[in-house]
């Protein structure tokens, strides 16, 4: 499982970085500022959560046995498709019906981090 969290976060990593050049580059002045503000945070989130995948795949090939390591790795892996892909969503193509996705996706990365904390315990 950590090779693959590693793998999902580095892709992860690098389509946040292809995402905020092309936020920069080709987006800006086509959409309006709320839309790009929207677009921007999902990036941000998604790299924010790319390097916390890559510290939990750190963490499960150290402590393979602690199984809340899993967990948290899925919950940031759906908090970055349904938060980050419902902005992208919302932003660049105004699917509206997406809105009520983002908050999943938030609740996912919270679960994610809760996870983690209960994990912790087990880490020492």
């Amino acid at each position: 499982m950590a090779r693959l969290f590693l793998a999902i976060a580095s892709i992860l990593g690098a389509l946040s970085v292809a995402g905020g050049a092309f936020g920069a580059h080709a987006l800006k002045g086509k959409l309006s500022d709320s839309a790009l503000g929207s677009f921007e945070t999902g990036v941000r989130y998604q790299m924010y959560h790319a390097i916390a995948l890559l510290l939990v795949s750190l963490l499960i090939a150290q402590y393979p046995s602690v199984k809340g390591l899993v967990t948290t790795g899925w919950c940031f892996v759906a908090g970055v498709v349904l938060f980050s892909g419902s902005l992208y969503g919302l932003s660049l193509l105004q699917i509206k019906a997406l809105g009520p996705v983002t908050p999943l996706g938030g609740a996912a990365f919270i679960a994610g981090w809760i996870c983690l904390a209960l994990a912790s315990g087990k880490l020492v």
